[in-house]
């Protein structure tokens, strides 16, 4: 479905079919309205069709019929009587969703602007960050007016696509559609964000629609920038040159893996911030790992370029990951940043730095997995809530915004000093829940976030590093130490990133369910 919401109250979409007519119930609509009459297409269900799908589903349903390019003040009347009549929120359709707009607005039940108002929580990002904090905000307080701004119909589990790559998973395993994941009781807006307004408590969207809030949770992602890296964009997915942190490139990294027989093989790391700072470094493991097996890593030359200084941020697991740099016989480059890729030549710039010299290195390949640099989306970066960084400014504890304290950020867009991991975003989302449910009443912050990450380190099939750890690199591991030692590798680890987390991502985190991750409560002198 193609849902626009208008207010929050009423949504429009084109014309709807039976089997739609419970999905719109599992998004939390309560009415439908039809106003298109019948038989103004040869194909077009009739609304006692629709009726009865509503029916079924356990919404109310009203047939206000008008005629495209004709609408009347009598249209308009029966509409508005429709929409103070029927339970909310309502979804209306026609045709294409205009006729309905319009003969709202000719109602009166919404600006000319299709502004709205009066979201007591409006969340921006339906992401793995957002759903799990509306999830975790409607677990509290199921009746509150809460929406979610997300443009994409489509939700992807990126932390298996590691597991793409190396022909464990299957790509579709990753990705579902968004309709199903909105939180029972949140309304889906299914736009982009223009710009913030935080001084009249008001988002504006890119179409030009306003949407007020009490309480603003920001939570879009962060933004890959693959045209950072002259010649990227265009080389990815042929010649060799791949990524995981894509979706579609994901099962070309299996493809180019699987058919290697030799030669030169280079994995990049840009500079810090990214998406889980394992992850280069996985796709290198696990790659050797398979050429081990096959023979081929004997005749292979693999080099990893990290723009970094050393191979792991926490050094407690560094000497476990240097133990398969010495197996793989990898060659490490420190302070090597890629500039630029020349795909058809398969050849990359890479400016190296040692002390005080800097230079520019060519290095041939047969491979390449690529992680480009990333940044906050632009409009985060162009907003009054950007902190210098371009990322939403917080309080690393609260993850209330330092200058508007209606306002909260967790995920990769806000500025805390965490590792941008999806295990954070799932240990922050009872926290900003907590703590919006507190701003919505007045009240201050009453939990607290202690910057848990979590990077499941795949050195080989079969075995991961378990790395857990908080602000500072301070070690927190969520299980005893004779179970499970996270500074080495563990086959149990494995089982926990292969069987055990997609299902509790899907169905535990999303759906509000809080296993292990309780928010902490703030004491009355500061201490967590």
């Amino acid at each position: 479905m193609d849902v626009r919401s208008l207010s929050p109250k009423l949504s429009v979409s084109p014309q709807l079919m039976p089997q739609d007519v419970q999905r719109a119930a599992q998004a939390g609509f309560k009415s439908i309205i039809c106003n298109r009459p019948d038989g103004e297409e040869s194909d077009q269900p009739s609304a006692a069709d629709i009726r009865s799908a509503a029916e079924a589903s356990g919404l109310s349903f009203a047939h206000v019929p008008a005629i495209a390019g004709a609408l009347t003040d009598a249209d308009a009347r029966a509409m508005g009587a429709a929409l103070r009549r029927l339970p909310g929120p309502v979804l209306a359709y026609c045709r294409s969703g205009s006729r309905a707009e319009k003969l709202a607005t000719m109602a009166g039940a919404i600006g000319e602007q299709g502004a709205s108002s009066d979201y007591e929580i409006l969340i921006v990002g339906g992401g793995s960050a957002g759903i799990a904090t509306a999830a975790s905000i409607l677990k509290r307080r199921h009746n509150v007016r809460l929406a979610i701004i997300e443009p994409s119909d489509v939700h992807y589990y990126q932390p298996g696509w590691t597991m793409v790559g190396a022909g464990v998973f299957d790509p579709g395993f990753t990705r579902r559609d968004e309709t199903r994941l909105i939180p029972h009781g949140a309304q889906w807006i299914k736009a982009s964000v223009g710009q913030f307004m935080p001084e009249q408590k008001q988002v504006q969207l890119s179409d030009g629609r306003r949407v007020g809030y009490a309480v603003l949770i920001v939570c879009p992602g962060i933004k890959l920038d693959w045209e950072a890296i002259p010649g990227l964009a265009d080389a990815l997915g042929r010649n060799g040159v791949t990524s995981n942190y894509r979706f579609d490139l994901a099962p070309y990294t299996n493809r180019l893996v699987k058919a290697f027989k030799g030669g030169r093989a280079l994995f990049t790391q840009p500079v810090m911030p990214i998406k889980c700072a394992g992850a280069p470094q996985k796709a290198m493991y696990l790659s050797c790992h398979r050429w081990e097996k096959s023979g081929t890593l004997a005749h292979t030359d693999v080099q990893f370029h990290t723009a970094g200084a050393v191979l792991f941020g926490v050094p407690a697991y560094v000497p476990a990951l240097m133990d398969y740099v010495d197996r793989y016989d990898i060659h490490l480059n420190f302070g090597s940043k890629l500039l630029e890729i020349d795909g058809g030549a398969q050849t990359a710039i890479f400016e190296q730095a040692a002390g005080d010299n800097v230079k520019r290195v060519a290095e041939r390949f047969d491979m390449i997995h690529v992680v480009p640099p990333q940044v906050a989306p632009d409009f985060i970066r162009s907003s009054p809530l950007a902190a210098a960084s371009g990322f939403v400014e917080v309080d690393e504890v609260t993850l209330r915004h330092k200058r508007y304290h209606d306002v909260f950020s967790l995920g990769d867009a806000c500025s805390a000093s965490n590792a941008k991991t999806a295990a954070a975003a799932r240990k922050q989302a009872p926290v900003v829940a907590v703590n919006a449910l507190a701003a919505l009443g007045g009240k201050e912050p009453v939990a607290s976030y202690d910057g848990y990450g979590s990077c499941p380190l795949t050195v080989e099939a079969g075995k991961i590093v378990l790395a857990e750890f908080g602000y500072g690199g301070k070690l927190m591991p969520s299980f005893p130490n004779w179970l499970i030692d996270g500074t080495r590798p563990s086959r149990l680890s494995w089982l926990l990133k292969d069987t055990i987390l997609p299902p509790v991502y899907w169905h535990g985190m999303l759906k509000g369910r809080e296993w292990m991750v309780k928010p902490q409560s703030i004491h009355s002198d500061g201490r967590r």
